[in-house]
């Protein structure tokens, strides 16, 4: 997952252990990869569609 946001595998583990906050982009570059919007990769929502453009 690290090679596909453009970061080190290590960060990478440190957002998944909560030891580090994950930045806006790379929420955004979660987002886009699953399919589905930030606000649901935050638990603000249960649609998993992401918003039209």
């Amino acid at each position: 997952m690290g090679e596909v946001l453009s970061i080190h595998q290590r960060t990478y583990a440190y957002y998944e252990s909560g030891q580090r906050m994950v930045p806006p982009e790379v929420l955004c570059g979660l987002a886009d990869f699953y399919g589905v919007s930030v606000d649901y990769l935050l638990g603000r929502t249960r649609r998993t569609q992401p918003y039209p453009d």
